[in-house]
């Protein structure tokens, strides 16, 4: 399967997961999401043991919700050139010794430049826990349980759904190409050009003949919900949201690090 077919598979995945029963409800998964993010990324990059006890929330937030962490970390690595880009220069720029192992000084760039490449790390991995467990579309209807704006969520729902609709075109394209190619791999800049104008020219008539569609079948300006998720937060989500809002504040307040070195 190409790079292409798989992308709009696993997209079609997180559509038909945010249709059926969700591992946690994606309220709870939201509240929790943002309050991991916002107490992590409030951690100095100076306290890099901090930020490595931060990393117990998706190593074991993980398979509590029935999820691989070793496929969450693998899907997280996306974002390591990002992250490495941006912390790159401060070894370079900030060379005061922060302390020294068997007589080698590790700079303080070093030290932020750790805590850049963790807190990326660890803001995606959570990320992805949440896409995990509710899907695209089942973000968006937690965002409006939550009292976010119909009209934000109900575009986000949209862009969603004519992102597949685009890639499903592509991979059209790469057929017929392929069909026609006659084994060739490389095709000058010039069709290319012409590739891409045919691409948005069918993108947009296929957008069209959706909203006629639509229009037809009493399409009134809101998406209805037809899920079988119910609206009611049971009392494992209750659990999770207590335990975790709890863990992540103490892990915030206390170095647990600091505890372990006096014992």
């Amino acid at each position: 399967m190409a790079k292409i077919e798989k992308v709009v598979f696993t997209l079609q995945q997180m559509e038909m997961r945010s249709e059926s029963a969700p591992a946690l409800d994606s309220r709870i998964a939201i509240i929790v999401t943002i309050f991991y993010l916002v107490v992590m990324l409030s951690v100095s990059l100076g306290r890099l043991s901090m930020l490595i006890w931060m990393a117990l929330y998706p190593v074991i937030a993980s398979p509590w919700l029935g999820l691989s962490y070793g496929r969450i970390f693998r899907n997280s690595l996306i974002v390591l050139p990002l992250v490495l880009l941006i912390g790159i220069f401060n070894p370079i720029f900030d060379r005061s010794v922060a302390f020294s192992v068997g007589g080698v000084d590790i700079n303080r760039g070093w030290i932020s430049f750790a805590s850049i490449v963790i807190r990326g790390l660890l803001a995606m991995q959570a990320v992805l826990i949440l896409i995990s467990t509710n899907g695209f579309l089942g973000i968006c209807r937690g965002l409006s349980r939550l009292g976010v704006p119909r009209f934000l969520t109900e575009q986000l729902q949209f862009v969603y759904r004519y992102l597949i609709i685009l890639l499903e075109e592509v991979i059209t394209m790469k057929q017929a190409r392929e069909a026609r190619g006659y084994g060739r791999s490389k095709y000058p800049l010039r069709m290319w050009g012409a590739m891409i104008g045919q691409l948005f020219l069918r993108a947009i008539d296929r957008s069209e003949r959706i909203a006629r569609a639509m229009e037809a079948r009493g399409f009134t300006g809101r998406l209805p919900e037809y899920t079988s998720v119910a609206d009611r937060i049971s009392s494992r989500d209750l659990l999770f949201l207590i335990f975790w809002i709890i863990a992540i504040a103490s892990m915030r307040i206390w170095d647990l690090s600091a505890l372990f070195i006096k014992l």
